[in-house]
């Protein structure tokens, strides 16, 4: 759903008329949808668009399996809160009150369209935190559902399963991420000899030790301090077949998480 690719798509907020999109808010159990990305280092294979470019692949997964369900997806917030890619430089964040601002004013004026409920779908581990935030600063204010999810999170023991790295290799720009990219945007992947992360080392076994495994304490680095090329993980490990599998799984849960918003809110 970016710009140069917008349709009139019967989900895409950005393609329809005003009054296509009162027309969806006004049907029971509406849901708007809002993704959130980041422009951020993903090392020396990856482009940094790729969080907002995969969460918009992986919602847009999920409006392909979705039948009779009322919704209507924003365009993604293309940047996020990533001060510890800074280092690296490429990347462009957010303060964290100016983008928990900007989904708070998405979402209250998406909301006023008629909706009953909005889900924020994250594709960027660093805004989880402020994405749980929103959830409640714009639950309070509304009478409306107000849901988050992190989309890697959503099925992650079935991909775990796929998986042929040990424990670390799914980290940043790793073996899921890449293999995404493989399946969704091949021609923006480097070549093999340019996928040179490294294993993740993180001394504190509660804390987070790649994508599917978030860990119980939360520690903040810089990413220089995991990484010299800013890729975390084994994308040596990647292929667009897995890329496929995941992107399926995640658009089956996604649509799944969907329905039952939707039949929750009817």
């Amino acid at each position: 759903m970016m710009y140069d690719t917008i349709g009139r798509g019967e989900h895409e907020w950005a393609g329809m008329t005003a009054p296509e999109v009162r027309a969806i808010g006004s049907e029971p159990g509406s849901i708007l949808v809002i993704p959130v990305g980041s422009i951020e280092q993903h090392g020396n294979h990856l482009p940094v668009v790729t969080d907002s470019l995969l969460v918009e692949a992986m919602v847009d997964a999920a409006m392909e399996r979705l039948d009779d369900v009322p919704v209507a997806v924003s365009p993604t917030v293309w940047s996020g809160f990533s001060p510890h890619h800074l280092t690296f430089g490429g990347t462009l964040s957010l303060d964290f009150e100016h983008l928990r601002a900007i989904l708070e004013d998405i979402a209250t004026t998406g909301l006023e369209n008629g909706f009953d409920a909005v889900l924020f779908v994250n594709g960027h581990g660093g805004n989880g935190p402020l994405i749980g935030s929103v959830v409640s600063t714009v639950g309070v204010d509304t009478d409306a559902e107000v849901l988050g999810t992190t989309y890697f999170e959503l099925a992650a023991d079935r991909i775990e399963a796929l998986r042929d790295s040990e424990t670390g290799g799914m980290a940043h720009g790793g073996e899921f991420e890449t293999s995404l990219m493989l399946a969704v945007r091949p021609d923006l992947v480097g070549d093999p000899d340019e996928r040179d992360g490294e294993p993740m080392d993180e001394q504190y076994r509660w804390a987070g030790q790649d994508l599917l495994d978030g860990g119980s304490v939360g520690v903040y680095r810089s990413f220089d301090a995991y990484s010299e090329s800013g890729a975390i993980g084994s994308p040596g490990e990647a292929s667009a077949e897995k890329g496929d599998r995941f992107r399926s799984i995640i658009g089956d849960e996604l649509a799944s998480l969907l329905a039952a918003i939707h039949e929750q809110n009817a």
